[in-house]
């Protein structure tokens, strides 16, 4: 964080503690509670929006210097809405959801009058006069928006970096990455500088970074949660959702972000307000999917997989019938690697004309690999796209639910930009120790990441868990009933 940002955030936190300070009743640990307890104090009048922002505000000065995770900051501006969210409130006003929750958005989402990078030098200085689809959702739920988290350049692989801001790093250990692309929400959501968060997903941007931060990330369908026509609409590898401490937030998030609108072509005609309702669910006789290889080639560091196979007790001892077995993911590693690149190359292939120097690397091998495709190729995609989704829905015909890792490797080595090598393989490509994540991204079924163990080291590992096609819901309840067996969210990182 720049350090006028800090200067700025220290002495607004004395103006506004001189003014007013914390009521005896209100908890002494603000910054941890869950987001749900957080709305209840706040709609019961036993805790103000200005002290819930008080208490983040004071949290994100004292850590995010250590770990970069917010990287712009408005905390004047928060602590104005927090003062008009408790006046609504005194005036009998109605209240959403999310009344008074702090929340930072992702630096590759639209906000309105707050500077949206896209982790790129190119709009290191752009600020947007319209807010996306989710802010809006967001906002009129009554959260408050204190700023905007740490992302790679464009979204672009699971390790936060980026020539504007620099990396964020892994609170559970400083010199290991935090993994991306919504690696500055989950190290925040971790840190307690906000209760949610929201992220996007591609090739494992919500699930990664919450496998390496020991919090609960949610891929959700296409169309789940809207975003404005731009570009590729149609597109089903990116998508929005939500980022939390534990699964019941994650839900409560969702249901403010999920609903259709008319502005997104694949919006779900299905309301949000569905996964509010209660998570509880009786899992006897449930059948279940645990992976063994998952696709011919795909490698798994030991220390993952031992740590994953270790929870298959859990899911037995809730009556789950558990059996070893993968579907068969035949074509989706070509169909999401052709789709992959010629989505950059639909998307970013003028500002590569334009501002080439500008742009890493990575990204210019995408737009590259993308700008000469053919429409042959286009077309083989989406015929193994059509393949691999069916064959995915006959397997979950017998297995509602598919485990198997988040992640291929622990969190690494901050200075690495990417994974070239597990247990002795080679990574042809920076995204091919990702492909426990981007083969489930390509099938378009929901996924979650929920926190699952800890290496020796201590570094944080996933479980991931995919149900049927559009059937969050499903998967929210399983991941709850995980969580609650395991508790294994409860833990945090040292310097928080």
């Amino acid at each position: 964080m720049p350090e006028i940002t800090r200067r700025q955030a220290g002495k607004l936190l004395a103006t506004a503690a001189a003014a007013r300070s914390v009521r005896a009743d209100a908890p002494s640990d603000i910054c941890f509670m869950t987001a749900r307890e957080m709305a209840a104090l706040i709609r019961r009048k036993k805790l103000s929006a200005r002290e819930a922002m008080e208490a983040h505000l004071r949290q994100i000065e004292r850590i995010n210097p250590q770990v970069n995770a917010i990287v712009t900051l408005v905390a004047e501006k928060a602590m104005g809405q927090a003062r008009r969210a408790d006046e609504a409130q005194a005036r009998g006003a109605k209240l959403g959801p999310l009344h008074g929750l702090p929340i930072a958005h992702k630096d590759l989402v639209e906000t309105a009058g707050i500077r949206t990078t896209f982790g790129s030098p190119i709009f290191k200085d752009n600020v947007p006069v319209e807010d996306a689809i989710l802010v809006e959702r967001i906002r009129d739920a009554g959260a408050i928006c204190l700023g905007k988290t740490n992302t790679p350049e464009f979204g672009a692989g699971s390790q936060t970096f980026n020539a504007v801001f620099g990396a964020t790093k892994n609170p559970y250990d400083l010199t290991k990455t935090c993994g991306g692309s919504s690696g500055g929400a989950a190290v925040a959501l971790a840190c307690g500088m906000i209760p949610i968060a929201d992220g996007s997903d591609s090739g494992g941007s919500l699930r990664n970074p919450a496998a390496f931060c020991s919090v609960v990330g949610f891929r959700t369908a296409p169309g789940r949660v809207a975003f404005a026509a731009k570009g590729n609409a149609w597109s089903t590898l990116g998508v929005a959702g939500p980022l939390a401490r534990n699964v019941a937030d994650a839900a409560l998030l969702l249901s403010v972000m999920a609903g259709p609108d008319p502005r997104c072509p694949i919006s779900i005609s299905e309301p949000g307000a569905r996964f509010a309702q209660p998570l509880e669910r009786d899992f006897k006789g449930t059948r279940v999917a645990w992976f063994k290889h998952l696709a011919p080639g795909v490698v798994f560091d030991s220390r993952v997989r031992d740590a994953v196979n270790a929870q298959r007790r859990v899911f037995e001892s809730l009556g789950c019938i558990v059996e070893e077995t993968d579907p068969d993911l035949s074509g989706a590693d070509e169909a999401y690697n052709i789709l992959r690149a010629w989505g950059y190359a639909s998307n970013y292939g003028e500002l590569a004309r334009t501002h080439r120097g500008q742009i890493k690397d990575t990204i210019l091998w995408e737009i590259d690999r993308g700008s000469k495709l053919a429409g042959a190729d286009l077309g083989r995609a989406e015929t193994l796209h059509s393949q691999v989704w069916d064959r995915m829905r006959v397997f979950q015909q017998k297995y509602e639910y598919f485990i198997l890792p988040t992640t291929q490797v622990p969190p690494f080595d901050i200075h690495q930009p990417y994974v070239t090598g597990i247990e002795g393989a080679k990574m042809a490509t920076y995204i091919d120790w990702m492909k426990s994540c981007y083969l489930i991204s390509i099938l378009e079924n929901p996924a979650i990441s929920v926190p699952c163990g800890y290496t020796a080291e201590g570094l944080p590992v996933g479980l991931q868990i995919v149900g049927r096609h559009r059937q969050e819901f499903s998967v929210l309840q399983l991941a709850h009933a995980f969580e609650e067996a395991t508790r294994a969210s409860h833990r945090r990182p040292a310097i928080a």
